[in-house]
């Protein structure tokens, strides 16, 4: 059982095309890709953008984000996420959440 969601992105496709050298990182996501931009990861789904959100592939015990840390910082409302290994998460507890 998936714990990804699937919700309509604010974004449409009219907005903005995503793809090679569109400006924003791609993450591969299983089968597609998925794009961080503006402080959150969607893909495309026939004809609009997808939210998605998973668990992190990495935990709090394999690697501690912090200052100094290596990896860059994005401010994401209340906290920060860090850009690591083509992911883009946030500590939440004793674990990460992927954004």
């Amino acid at each position: 059982m998936s714990t990804e969601t699937h919700t309509p992105s604010e974004h449409t496709t009219a907005d903005h095309a995503h793809g090679e050298g569109c400006g924003h990182e791609a993450v591969q996501h299983g089968d597609h890709v998925d794009y961080l931009h503006d402080g959150h990861r969607h893909a495309a789904h026939e004809d609009h953008y997808d939210e998605h959100d998973a668990p992190a592939e990495h935990s709090l015990s394999e690697h501690t984000h912090g200052e100094d840390c290596g990896h860059e910082a994005v401010q994401h409302g209340d906290h920060v996420d860090y850009l690591h290994d083509g992911h883009r998460h946030a500590v939440h507890g004793d674990h990460y959440d992927e954004h």
